[in-house]
């Protein structure tokens, strides 16, 4: 049986505005530099994600960790 993924939260360590993409880091296990360019390349690269938009929902939307 698998342990259950964590819930999503925003990250106190790993936070350079709101900790969205490092939570989403932490989330995923990933490096939060990485998430970090991919997000900033996926909002220019793409018309249909406005990343800035998404960012600030996540920001609003999402509880800040705990840790």
């Amino acid at each position: 049986m698998e342990t259950p993924r964590p819930l999503l939260r925003r990250s106190r360590k790993n936070k350079m505005l709101g900790g969205v993409c490092g939570g989403i880091a932490e989330w995923l296990g990933w490096d939060p530099t990485a998430v970090r360019l991919a997000y900033i390349l996926l909002s220019i690269l793409s018309a249909a994600f406005p990343g800035l938009l998404v960012y600030l929902i996540l920001w609003l939307v999402t509880p800040l960790a705990e840790d």
